[in-house]
């Protein structure tokens, strides 16, 4: 393999995929992708329904939290992708972009200019390949493929009528000029398949010349010639090697790996690294800090009949299932489980949504969800759609094969012990209307003993986890804690980008994949203009 490149993308990832498609298209930039995960082979990957497998397992770095203060000193699994193409080969397939607002906080109260909405969006609408929607606030050609649920489950539409009896309106389309109100999601599904962002940009370029894939290999640190990143060291099996950056090392390692790589090398918080004997190439106290991540709590019901995915989980109902989708690519396994949602309030004075809810056709079906004693039951997720609380990565060591410390400091911050508590009753309300009460059997979580707002904020503390949105932890902006300038580039460091979530200011109100992908699109292109 030749040792120079024009560029070294550190993480296959949803960015990396993004960025090594775009800048590959010059066919005179030579292009390294490096990703310490395996290939997709799996094809619990590619079905939809296989989310639930994903959430824990080989495909993950098996990460937990550090024992959370506010949530019982528990210690939270924090599922994060180990795989070409990241989170987009394993998270639940929702295709949200987080409010306009969202952006225009970044633009005009954070920093970041060039990243408000109007900005933003034609990258949104370049990356996007939606199969339903078109006009103004939706591409129709972009590689990341988006459709409706093939067949949404009964008792999903039921959730979305028992919304509207809630009083939230039916919303068809989350990703429209109107954010707020329940409905089924859309997906980043493509033919009843998966689109992640390998399948929908890498695997259709590569077998570009100008472009290397290295998977099953660990980047161990950034090299450096004085104040410029010019490569990286790499383990491939038992070798360890060099590649050379003529142009630029870019990172999109995502929030957790991303400041711990930057730490290793030598970039992030001068006494933190001599804590660890790392030789400080550039003090940024920011790096790891601000960790911001949606604190999911799940409600979960038994239903009074086989009304749910539930219904296919033994071997014969599983059987019929995987022989339905071969034969018609119809059925249950075109299910990505999570069919519903809504954006809602917990503050009517809110100018926009500040909760999210995920409706799952199905019952701990999650890594760290409660289930039933059996039969068929239903799950109904909820979250601070923009939470205060902030937490950390930090090193445990100088040794790259160790994991990070994981601290999303969850409900620190009395306004998000606030809006969980309310998000959890508007949960109970929800599974109370008549067009769901009829399906369901029992409320298993919470029991009946959960009453008062304190109860639900307590119920929050045992039952809260990850959502697997963790962004901000190199943050972008110009402030002393800022990481990256609006340009993405490194402060104090020449040739050295960072071009994924972690470059957050703060974190959007929806799902990340999708706000992922403009990231890189976006960066492709200011890296291409420099260029």
């Amino acid at each position: 393999m030749k040792k120079a490149f024009d560029f070294v993308i550190v993480g296959g990832g949803t960015a990396g995929c993004v960025l090594a498609n775009r800048l590959s298209e010059n066919p005179i930039i030579n292009v390294l992708l490096i990703e310490a995960g395996g290939n997709d082979n799996s094809p619990w990957i590619h079905f939809p329904i296989g989310f639930a497998k994903m959430t824990s397992g080989p495909f993950t770095w098996g990460l937990k939290t550090v024992p959370q203060k506010y949530a019982l000193n528990r210690e939270i699994s924090y599922t994060q992708a180990k795989v070409i193409g990241g989170g987009s080969s394993v998270n639940a397939e929702v295709f949200t972009r987080g409010n306009p607002a969202d952006y225009d906080r970044w633009a005009h109260e954070e920093g970041c200019v060039g990243w408000s909405f109007e900005d933003v969006k034609p990258y949104f609408v370049r990356s996007e390949g939606n199969c339903v929607y078109s006009g103004d606030w939706h591409g129709t050609n972009g590689p990341l493929g988006v459709s409706n649920i093939h067949s949404p489950m009964p008792i999903t539409w039921s959730f979305v009528k028992a919304c509207q009896e809630n009083g939230i309106p039916y919303n068809p389309d989350f990703n429209g000029p109107i954010q707020e109100g329940a409905g089924p999601y859309q997906l980043t599904v493509l033919n009843n398949r998966r689109c992640s962002a390998a399948k929908g940009y890498l695997k259709p370029v590569m077998d570009r010349q100008n472009l290397t894939v290295l998977t099953k290999t660990q980047v161990l640190r950034i090299l450096f010639d004085k104040n410029r990143a010019v490569g990286v060291e790499y383990r491939k099996g038992g070798n360890v090697e060099r590649a050379l950056a003529q142009s630029e090392v870019l990172i999109t390692s995502g929030a957790i790996n991303t400041p711990k790589l930057l730490m290793l090398s030598g970039i992030g918080p001068a006494s933190h690294l001599k804590q660890h004997n790392i030789e400080v190439v550039q003090d940024l106290p920011g790096v790891g800090e601000n960790l911001n991540d949606h604190f999911g709590v799940d409600i979960v019901a038994e239903l009074n009949g086989p009304y749910s995915l539930d219904h296919y989980d033994g071997p014969w109902g599983m059987f019929k299932a995987g022989l339905q989708y071969l034969l018609f690519n119809s059925g249950p396994v075109t299910s990505n489980i999570v069919e519903g949602g809504c954006f809602w309030y917990s503050d009517q004075s809110s100018p926009v949504p500040d909760l999210q809810f995920h409706f799952l056709a199905g019952a701990g079906k999650e890594e760290g969800v409660p289930s039933i004693p059996s039969g068929s039951g239903i799950t109904l997720n909820s979250y601070t759609l923009r939470p205060k609380s902030r937490g950390t990565v930090r090193l445990v060591s100088d040794n790259p094969g160790d994991n990070p410390l994981v601290d999303p400091n969850y409900l620190c911050h009395p306004y998000d012990q606030e809006t969980s508590g309310k998000g959890v009753m508007i949960s109970t309300e929800i599974f109370n209307q008549p067009s769901l009460q009829k399906y369901i059997k029992k409320i298993h979580y919470p029991n009946d003993e959960v009453k008062t707002h304190e109860d639900f904020v307590n119920y929050a503390r045992q039952y809260g986890r990850t959502s697997y949105h963790p962004t901000c932890t190199c943050k972008m902006g110009t402030d002393e804690m800022s990481v990256v300038d609006p340009q993405l580039k490194v402060y104090g460091i020449d040739g050295l980008r960072i071009c994924d979530s972690s470059i957050m200011p703060s974190l959007i109100g929806s799902n990340t994949n999708a706000p992922t992908v403009m990231i890189a699109e976006k960066a492709s292109d200011m890296i291409r203009m420099n260029y």
